[in-house]
């Protein structure tokens, strides 16, 4: 049996950041942090496959001040914890049809509260951007700050410096039950047994798995499969191209190198917790999206992939203890934005978990939206 203080399940972005915060807090008496991986390596599912951008817009305006919250993490990292940046700027090119007029508008009126710089731009802006567009993609709102994030650079930082700081991670060790008794939670893997203080459910598309062997009442956590193709097109792509997205949700693409796109059709199919794998019928989408809004040749598929995204059902992450059984965690339904929300939101989590009071940086967030409370 292996006694730590907490046991976190699942080791992608929001796991292992979550466990660099705990490691990180100043005497906390929860200093002894496992993560438990049912994969071979971490981050194998939704972490490793993200189109890795940074943008306030993703996710709405409830998403947005943790996004903006990470910025500067993101931008500056701590010394020590990096050498560089994560992010390098891109921005993004909210784009619309002409019988869509009014989602441009939708969209700076959705983000007037918030600190986010969208400016509504005319045709020789949008031609400079994207050139050899179709006719009628005439609306459009520029987002500046819209940035890349160098995601594998991320992860691995939080697992290298968790694991300076004592974090312990255990790779194929598929959780197959917790039981709750005396003060400690008794958990069984596919490998070893384990006892912690703490069962912190970080298990992403699996959310709802790991509540249901751990006799939690469950959250509804719904996972559903995102769609990416890279496409190598005969025209070079500027390198001023910035993200394309299709202010209806139809699709997003980026130049990924000078004759490589990555695109998605934006697509959100309800799926089983699985290793998800993209359908033909999905790229054939993509494709045809894409080829409505530009006019470019393309060559070949490099290759495709698909990841899954989780969401609660008001679409905002869930972030507490439960309330009938104040030992577990729940630290789940980051859909597609748990990269980019994932220092500021590691942080809230850590300090709730030791009931300390929230930084100055964050005191500004309404956590009370992502407490498990308001189900």
């Amino acid at each position: 049996m292996h006694d730590y203080d907490i046991i976190i399940v699942g080791a992608g972005i929001a796991g292992t950041s979550l466990a660099y915060e705990l490691a990180m807090l100043e005497d906390s008496p929860y200093k002894k942090i496992c993560i438990l991986e049912q994969e071979y390596a971490p981050g194998y599912h939704s972490t490793g496959r993200s189109a890795a951008f940074w943008s306030q817009t993703y996710g709405g305006p409830y998403i947005e001040p943790l996004t903006s919250a990470s910025g500067e993490f993101l931008k500056n990292p701590p010394k020590g914890f990096y050498e560089g940046s994560f992010l390098s700027n891109r921005g993004a090119l909210n784009i619309a049809r002409d019988d869509q007029a009014n989602l441009a508008t939708q969209m700076i009126d959705s983000f007037r509260e918030n600190e986010v710089d969208l400016q509504k731009v005319e045709d020789a802006f949008i031609n400079a951007l994207l050139p050899n567009r179709k006719d009628g993609w005439n609306h459009a709102i520029w987002e500046p700050e819209c940035s890349d994030i160098d995601v594998a650079a991320l992860h691995n930082a939080y697992i290298s410096n968790g694991k300076k700081l004592g974090v312990a991670i255990s790779c194929s060790s598929a959780l197959k039950d917790a039981v709750y008794r005396n003060g400690q939670w008794e958990i069984s893997t596919s490998s070893q047994s384990y006892s912690s203080k703490i069962l912190v459910n970080a298990a992403g598309a699996w959310a709802t798995d790991i509540a249901l062997k751990s006799n939690v009442e469950p959250i509804v956590i719904k996972p559903y499969r995102r769609t990416m193709v890279e496409l190598e097109v005969h025209q070079p792509i500027p390198n001023t191209l910035p993200l394309i997205v299709a202010l209806d949700g139809s699709f997003y693409f980026k130049a990924m190198g000078q004759n490589h796109i990555w695109l998605s059709p934006h697509d959100e199919i309800a799926s089983d917790a699985v290793d998800a794998a993209p359908e033909e019928i999905d790229i054939a989408i993509a494709i045809d999206r894409f080829q409505n809004i530009v006019d470019w040749d393309i060559k070949r598929v490099v290759k495709k992939w698909a990841g899954l995204r989780s969401f609660a059902e008001d679409r905002l992450p869930v972030i507490g203890y439960d309330k009938s059984q104040p030992n577990y965690f729940s630290y789940v339904g980051q859909g597609g934005f748990g990269i980019q929300t994932s220092p500021a939101a590691a942080q809230i989590a850590a300090h709730l978990l030791n009931d300390r009071p929230m930084p100055a940086h964050l005191k500004h967030i309404d956590i009370g939206k992502y407490s498990p409370n308001r189900f």
